[in-house]
């Protein structure tokens, strides 16, 4: 563990492949859940810092979009967030999942690209076997430069206290980069936005929610007026045939969708919501730069 006396900083940057649990694993260190998960491939679509508070550290953990090969603007955008999170990195996590059997060439490429320290990551250990898990180890040791290599179960919380104390092991001494209270860098509005799109995923079949953003027109505060949050919402989709699928028979999955994200808002916000969804048609937004400006893609 840390020399107590001393305040350590920095930032960890969790770099792996489309569900390899980055989302998860951010959760379980953060002690709730600030990255939305499904069990879809590429959710994560920005990079998320999440805050570790403590009275000798502040750890600021980066999830990142999963590894893919860009088909569109957005994808080549969500790569470029890995990339930065990559060249900003104090300390890496290479997390890899353990019942994965493709080659982990995308990861062990980017790694390369930097000389920090990297904590090789194997989650989901509590998916396999503990030799199926071993050999997994052994053959990503002999390709990769790291400092130290730990089994995790991000889900169930197996040795991820231990993977926090080899990060404060490893990153250097320094001040503070948030308030104590912070949580992340993102603002409220951000999350709410984020909680929406976590429904659209649960909830459409297929390769329909790959195709939805969710943009937050209006996110008016409680007061001593009207103690209710009052959110609009709007979910952009790329055809008017997806547009009638998300609003549904008589409006029945827009308003399944809504009172989901509506009782997860209230539970991150404590406060009561109203929340009114639309739906709009902005064709081929995936690959429009002013589109992706607009939806925050920066």
């Amino acid at each position: 563990m840390s020399d107590q006396t001393t305040f350590k900083s920095g930032f960890v940057s969790i770099i792996g492949k489309p569900n390899a649990g980055k989302s998860t694993l951010l959760n379980r260190i953060l002690g709730r859940k600030l990255s939305i998960i499904t069990p879809k491939a590429q959710t994560t679509r920005h990079r998320i810092f999440g805050i570790d508070q403590g009275e000798h550290h502040q750890v600021v953990y980066s999830d990142t979009p999963g590894l893919i090969r860009p088909k569109y603007r957005l994808h080549q955008r969500m790569m470029n967030y890995v990339g930065q999170a990559v060249e900003d990195a104090d300390l890496m996590i290479l997390l890899v999942a353990a019942d994965e059997t493709f080659p982990e060439e995308d990861l062990l490429r980017l790694s390369a690209k930097t000389q920090v320290p990297k904590i090789l990551t194997l989650n989901k250990i509590d998916a396999v076997d503990q030799a199926k898990a071993f050999r997994r180890m052994q053959e990503l040791a002999a390709q990769v430069d790291f400092v130290e290599a730990i089994p995790i179960s991000a889900l169930k919380g197996h040795n991820v206290d231990k993977l926090r104390q080899l990060v404060l092991q490893y990153l250097p001494e320094g001040p503070p980069y948030f308030d104590p209270e912070q949580i992340s860098d993102r603002p409220e509005r951000f999350f709410v936005g984020e909680m929406i799109r976590e429904k659209l995923f649960l909830q459409l079949r297929q390769e329909l929610p790959y195709s939805t953003e969710v943009v937050i027109d209006e996110f008016i505060e409680a007061d001593e007026t009207d103690p209710i949050v009052r959110i609009s919402a709007t979910i952009h989709v790329e055809r008017q045939s997806q547009k009638g699928m998300i609003i549904g028979k008589k409006g029945s999955m827009l308003k399944r969708i809504g009172t989901q994200a509506r009782k997860d808002i209230e539970a991150f916000l404590g406060q009561k919501v109203f929340l009114e969804l639309y739906v709009k048609v902005s064709a081929g937004w995936k690959n429009k730069n002013a589109y992706l400006r607009g939806f925050g893609y920066e």
